[in-house]
Formats: C-alpha cells, structure tokens, sequence
C-alpha cells in the first residue's frame, strides 16, 4: 500500500434513474483508498438508496435530494411536493459548499460534464481557482453519436469542457469503444483522454461458489429496474410456460422497478417452480460470481461482472430513450464475449427459451475472446498517483496546517 497521506478526492455522482452512477463511483473509491493509505474519498450522490452499500474505511458520502428521470427525458423531484427547480438548487447549493468545506485535490465527474441541469458548474468554477484537479470520467458507451452530438451541442458541452478538465479518464478500453465517437473533438480535448480499461470487480469476502449445488442457477437482473419491465416479463413468460427445460433462476427485479409490475412478477413467481425473485441486493457482484450465466439488460456495471467473473451471459439490451446498452451489447456481441436478442425478438417465446436454454452451457468470455482489458482500476491508481506526485501542493499545505495545529497546542 502506497502513503499518501492527507490526499482528498471529492466524487460526484448524479444518480437519476438507476444504480450505475453510484456503484461505479464506490468502485473506484474502493480501489484508491485500497492502494493509497491516508486518501480520502467522498462521494456526493443523489442515489435514494445510497445508505444501502457498504463503504470501506476512508470512503463515505454525501446525499443530495433525490431527482428522477422520466421515459420522456425529463426530471422531476422524488419527492414530488418539492418542485424540480428548488430541488436542483438545494442540489447545487450542498455540492458546492461540500466542495468548500472538504477541500479536496482531486475531483471527479462521473458522466455528466456540468452535472445535472448544470448543477456543479459554480463549484467546477470554484476548484478550478483552488488549483484542483479536475477530471471527467467517462464509462465506455455515452450514447449514440447521434444522440449525443445533438445533446452535447445544445449545451455547448465540448467548449465547457475544454475549459475546465484538465483529465478524462474512459473506464474501458480503447479497442473497444470509443464514448466520444462521432463527435468534433478538439486536439486539446483529445490528448487529455486517456483509456484505463474495464473496471474488474471482486466479491465479499468469503464468497465461494458451489458448482452444482444450491446456487446453479441463471441471474436474470434487471438493473435499477426502472427501465427492466420487459426484460423481467419476457424471461418470466418463458420460464411460467418451459420451466421444466430450464436451469432454475433468481429474478432480481431492482428498486426502481415500478410497484404495480413488481407486485404483479413476485405474484406469478411464487406459481413458477425453480424460480425466486427478489427486490434488490446491495452485493450484486456476489450473486453473479455464484450464478451458472447470466440474463442482463448490459448495463455498464452488470456488463464489468460478467467480464470479471467470466460468466456466459444473454443480453437484452434496452434501445430507448439512450442506445448505449445497444451499442455495447452489440459491440460485445461482435467480439464474441456475450450472446445477444434484441428487445423485438425477445418477445418471441420460441427464441427466447432456445437462448436460454442453451445459456448455462455456453463458453465464458475468456475461452471466447481472450483480449478484453479489465485493469481499469490498477489504471486509475497509476493515473492518480502521477497527477498528485505533480500537483501535491493542496496535500502538503494540509500537512503543514496539522503541524502547525500541533505547534499551537503546545503552546
């Protein structure tokens, strides 16, 4: 383990509609504060169910109020007796005065450059003056290009961004996608990215499998399950009418799956037999270590797990109102890592049930393609260490104000 002792990373995660903005962000800040002793990391997210993972030692985090995203692209408050623009100025208002209060030389942006509805642009602002580092994170799939030149040009995004970050680190490989394809991408911009690979994940300690036994079974997860209805419907149709011909399945429906169709799945589940559903698990890596394969809509963090716990895996990715799910899984599907059935033919039983039964007994990714990258991690930990090793000014002036503190108190 490496001392870095007094460094702090302030993280940002805006957390609308699912679960992958935070759990990225808890991975990373696993990681860093694994390898380098004395780093802080707080993350500031607006996850309703933050408080339900574990953090380690050296990481917590700060809760904004909650906002969610509709089918039509729009946000509204979680709770709904607050209104949006009052909900996104206490937003904004917190970020910037934990910004203040904790000091940090490192910030990371996880996605969204401005946050959300431009919420974090003072504080951006207000670290740049700070000599903070900032830097924007980028999972391996943004959008479409389409999507996303439309949706980065009406907020003058790439100009925002060249001003500002000074890093932007991909969280996958650069032989496998590239976020800012199709875009018009200064040269500054452009030298300032730098590919770290997947993020590999690991399981709780303690965790073993048990080949055969009463965890051979198919993970089917929908996610934060605010998006999943069909993915969930399609699989438990199969399963109600051919269950016999199958591998049993645990069903895991996500907290944001809407309470009418999460009623109406465990109720047709306690009728199906070799099928359990549950509502939501804080350890999904273990879940998915324990399964036989898995059925996902590929979702950022979902699609690491397969990949870290080298799992055959169906995907049935979600094609609206974003297309990233579609062009990773169509991507991963092109390399030969997963299987993949659109949304379309999903519905079709016959297709569907010949797919899954002949999912437990598929290759794993790694006897399939034997070059995908999961050191994204070890990655960022390089990357991090050479930008403090650079700019260590922040972190020395807080060493020198706990000595002088002590000096003080002496006297």
């Amino acid at each position: 383990m490496t001392k870095l002792n007094g460094a702090r990373i302030l993280m940002y995660s805006h957390d609308t509609f699912g679960l992958g903005h935070l759990r990225r962000c808890r991975t990373i800040a696993h990681a860093l504060v694994e390898h380098y002793n004395g780093l802080s990391v707080l993350i500031i997210s607006g996850s309703a169910i933050a408080g339900a993972f574990d953090f380690r030692s050296r990481v917590d985090f700060v809760k904004i109020p909650s906002v969610i995203k509709l089918r039509n692209g729009e946000y509204t408050s979680l709770d709904q007796h607050i209104d949006i623009a009052d909900t996104i100025r206490m937003r904004e208002s917190i970020v910037l005065h934990t910004a203040k209060t904790f000091n940090p030389d490192v910030f990371i942006v996880d996605k969204e450059p401005m946050g959300l509805k431009g919420e974090i642009t003072e504080t951006l602002h207000y670290l740049k003056k700070q000599n903070t580092q900032l830097v924007l994170g980028l999972r391996d799939v943004m959008d479409s290009p389409r999507l996303l030149k439309a949706e980065w040009g009406r907020k003058e995004l790439m100009s925002k961004i060249e001003s500002i970050y000074g890093h932007i680190w991909v969280y996958g490989p650069k032989n496998f996608y590239n976020p800012l394809v199709g875009l018009d991408v200064p040269e500054s911009v452009n030298s300032r990215i730098q590919f770290a690979g997947f993020l590999k994940r690991q399981v709780s300690h303690g965790v073993k499998t048990k080949p055969g036994g009463e965890d051979n079974y198919i993970l089917v997860t929908a996610g934060g399950g605010g998006d999943g209805v069909e993915l969930i419907r399609s699989v438990l149709s199969v399963y109600e009418k051919s269950s016999e011909k199958l591998l049993k399945a645990l069903f895991v429906l996500g907290p944001y799956m809407p309470s009418k169709e999460r009623a109406e799945f465990v109720a047709l589940g306690k009728n199906i037999s070799g099928v359990t559903i549950i509502d939501f698990d804080a350890r999904m890596e273990d879940l998915i270590y324990n399964a036989r394969a898995v059925v996902a809509m590929g979702g950022y963090n979902t699609f690491c797990e397969i990949l870290s716990f080298d799992k055959p895996a169906l995907i049935i990715p979600r094609t609206v109102p974003r297309e990233e799910q579609l062009i990773r899984a169509t991507r991963a599907a092109e390399l030969d890592l997963v299987d993949m059935i659109l949304p379309e033919d999903a519905i079709d039983p016959d297709k569907l049930l010949a797919a899954l039964v002949a999912l437990p007994d598929k290759p794993k990714p790694s006897q399939r393609y034997t070059e995908f990258a999961l050191d994204g991690l070890t990655g960022l930990v390089g990357l991090l260490g050479k930008m403090l090793s650079r700019s260590s000014i922040k972190v020395h002036q807080k060493q020198s104000d706990k000595q002088s503190d002590k000096q003080s108190d002496k006297q």
